[in-house]
């Protein structure tokens, strides 16, 4: 793989993707906006500039490094069954997605972990910038997961990359304030988690909150009975957290503290 590959490919496709649903949220959108959005934009934007930072400084190969180690020295499951590569591609990019399914179910249900979490949730908005807005803590978690993950699995460098570019696409999308016609998301729902089956996870109702846990697959939902059709008040979610709808949760600093807030 080209030095820089990874990072070219991941950039570029994150912007063409922010810029595609940015649009189509703005020219037809599926809930109105509120007068919030300039500063929930500066907060989430702001929120993704230190991960990122956070992840080059802490661990500038991350998953795919370790994708990279597990090819030269012959580690994991797949390297271990000498599966040809395509096969180990494919199994890879689904083991990696069931593996960030648990891993999310698991941040819903420990208290300490949902801290974290919650100040993804705690956006009183959905738009393609919900999508962004991960506290740093947990990105490190999660990327120390996925090392973890893909060194077992033995998974290829390049299934990596393919797959941390659809989980990053897919969460803006799913995340987005764009409709898909009724019949087009019952069908869409079956191969991936669409707007509106992903905005019942985003309720202010807690038993909607922990439902529809995928971000790029929808199967483990069905499979593992975490699936809801539809949220209980029909089409008008209210999304958010109860204790942090104040505009100030906004700013970068109370976003940052939030975990180590209390909710109330």
């Amino acid at each position: 793989m080209p030095p820089g590959f990874e990072i070219a490919l991941r950039l570029s496709a994150a912007l063409f993707i922010f810029a595609a649903m940015a649009v189509w949220e703005w020219r037809l959108p599926r809930r109105r906006f509120s007068g919030r959005r300039k500063d929930r934009w500066i907060g989430n934007v702001g929120i993704l500039a230190i991960d990122i930072l956070a992840v080059r400084l802490i661990a500038p190969l991350a998953a795919v490094g370790a994708g990279l180690l597990a090819e030269k020295n012959g580690w994991g499951l797949l390297n271990v069954f000498d599966v040809p590569f395509w096969p180990a591609a494919v199994l890879s990019v689904i083991a990696l997605d069931l593996t960030v399914y648990g891993q999310h179910v698991v941040f819903h249900h420990v208290p300490w972990l949902w801290r974290v979490h919650r100040m993804h949730h705690a956006d009183v908005e959905m738009d393609v910038t919900t999508g962004l807005r991960f506290h740093p803590i947990e990105i490190l978690l999660s990327l120390a997961i996925k090392i973890a993950a893909v060194l077992a699995l033995g998974a290829p460098a390049l299934a990596v990359v393919v797959f941390e570019v659809l989980l990053n696409g897919t969460s803006m999308f799913n995340h987005s304030n764009v409709g898909l016609p009724p019949r087009l998301d019952r069908l869409a729902r079956w191969f991936i988690v669409t707007p509106q089956m992903h905005e019942i996870h985003h309720s202010v109702e807690r038993p909607e909150t922990d439902s529809n846990f995928g971000f790029n697959l929808p199967w483990w939902d069905r499979l593992f009975g975490t699936y809801r059709e539809k949220p209980a008040a029909g089409d008008q979610v209210v999304i958010g957290l109860p204790a942090f709808r104040d505009a100030s949760e906004n700013k970068i600093l109370r976003l940052l503290t939030q975990p180590f807030r209390a909710e109330s």
